[in-house]
């Protein structure tokens, strides 16, 4: 499915840090809005419309434009920086949704390699595809999960992993109704020029799991 895009006044208070975060890192990055946009895989529209709170980012999206950026998926929320406790305590795990998705951060804020854990409910983001650098490394709890790498595709059950280049071509979608939750660790890469999502399904191919 494609990312939500509520057009409603409540989008524009949905996470009302993210689109002043957006345009303040594009600019410390000095990146015109049709170069990050490029970089990020999204039309300079669509990051207009992220930078000024008309629509809510997905969380490829936010992956697309941390990497985009040389920063982190907390910094671009708007979240203050912790000190780098090794533990961390699941109280201490506040839920972000975006796009659909539901994800808490599982490692410590600020590091180049981050930890989540995901919930993805079944049909979201599964039309999705990114490359980019780094690699990626996922453990599924609960449900099913499909990823597919380049021109295969596994389901993946309970107890499966899965760890890969980044630069492979990549979608992840839930299989069964009730989603999937699965846990997620990817090295973020500060090569901003390098970094891309590529939003948009495949032809005749809405729904992964389907």
């Amino acid at each position: 499915m494609s990312p939500a895009t509520p057009d409603s006044d409540e989008a524009v208070d949905a996470l009302p840090v993210v689109a002043p975060q957006l345009r303040a890192l594009r600019r410390r990055a000095a990146l015109t809005l049709e170069a990050a946009a490029r970089a990020a895989g999204l039309s300079p529209a669509h990051l207009s419309r992220l930078e000024t709170g008309h629509r809510q980012p997905s969380l490829p999206m936010l992956l697309a434009l941390a990497r985009t950026y040389g920063t982190t998926v907390s910094e671009l929320l708007g979240e203050t920086p912790a000190d780098r406790d090794a533990v961390v305590r699941a109280p201490d795990m506040e839920p972000t949704a975006a796009g659909g998705w539901t994800y808490w951060q599982a490692g410590a804020p600020g590091r180049g390699m981050q930890a989540l854990r995901v919930h993805v409910p079944y049909g979201a983001q599964g039309d999705i595809v990114r490359v980019h650098p780094g690699e990626e490394w996922l453990y599924v709890l609960d449900g099913r999960l499909r990823l597919r790498l380049g021109d295969t595709s596994s389901v993946l059950a309970p107890g499966d992993s899965a760890h890969f280049d980044s630069l492979t071509p990549h979608r992840i979608a839930a299989v069964d109704p009730s989603g999937a939750d699965f846990l997620f660790v990817h090295t973020l890469l500060q090569s901003p020029a390098a970094a891309l999502c590529l939003g948009g399904p495949t032809q005749g191919d809405r729904h992964d799991g389907t």
